[in-house]
């Protein structure tokens, strides 16, 4: 697929999802918490490659990864909405980012621990 094909989807399901939320906040989470990005990379991933059986493992190594890496995330929904009611946008912003990153670090740490190799 064309990357410039690519980015036109991507940049829809982003309107979409700020669009939606304009109206409704809980349609427009949903819509965000979906794995789009992650299913639309593993259906390029899959449909880009030749070889069918390399791609079932790209594509199976990629779903691993973002499993591990989405974990990580999930804390900076916790703290960015009390962040919010404390602090001004940018600087909630900036805070739940950098506690994200050192959630990924911890994984990585972790993950290292019990001999899991991600990178």
């Amino acid at each position: 697929m064309h990357p410039a094909l690519k980015v036109l989807i991507t940049a829809v399901l982003i309107v979409i999802v700020t669009e939606v939320s304009k109206r409704t906040g809980y349609l427009g989470g949903l819509i965000a918490s979906l794995p789009l990005v992650s299913y639309l990379s593993i259906i390029w991933l899959y449909a880009e490659n030749d070889n069918k059986q390399e791609a079932v493992q790209i594509v199976s190594q990629h779903a691993t990864s973002v499993l591990w890496f989405v974990l990580p995330t999930l804390p900076f929904f916790l703290v960015l909405p009390w962040l919010l009611k404390h602090l001004p946008f940018a600087g909630a912003m900036v805070i739940s980012t950098a506690f994200m990153f050192g959630c990924y670090a911890g994984t990585m740490w972790a993950l290292g621990k019990f001999g899991i190799e991600v990178i």
